[in-house]
């Protein structure tokens, strides 16, 4: 059974000049790809105008709400008592955003209801991916 969850947020683009901007994006968690969370953002908030999603661990996503977290191209880490900053690390560039806690805690709490944290390797289907690979190879 798929099951898919999808929350919509706002976010600050943090930028290097005083002003920083709202930006929209959305939030995804998917019972099949039960280690993962996604974030998207809008055209509207890349340089090159493309849609752009990071893909990174529920288990960072978690540890970030606690303390700094992650030491590859997503890192996280508390900021003030209502926000969270995610620093996105690409060949093109750096961006960081800043995300209100709550939302994030929100998100995180609905993810646990479809998975509960420590049961994700229960939902992967090995099987079905095996064969998949075994049918690209």
């Amino acid at each position: 059974m798929t099951t898919v969850i999808d929350q919509a947020v706002q976010a600050q683009l943090i930028a290097s000049t005083p002003e920083s901007r709202a930006i929209p994006a959305c939030l995804r968690y998917e019972r099949d790809d039960p280690f993962a969370v996604r974030v998207s953002f809008p055209p509207s908030a890349s340089l090159d105008g493309s849609a752009v999603e990071w893909t990174f661990g529920r288990e960072l996503l978690a540890a970030g709400l606690r303390g700094p977290a992650g030491s590859g191209d997503v890192q996280m880490w508390p900021s003030g008592p209502q926000g969270t900053v995610l620093e996105f690390h690409a060949p093109e560039g750096m961006a960081m955003v800043q995300f209100d806690t709550a939302d994030l805690r929100r998100f995180l709490g609905r993810s646990y209801a479809v998975v509960p944290e420590g049961s994700e390797a229960g939902e992967l289907d090995l099987d079905e991916g095996l064969a998949s690979l075994l049918r690209d190879a």
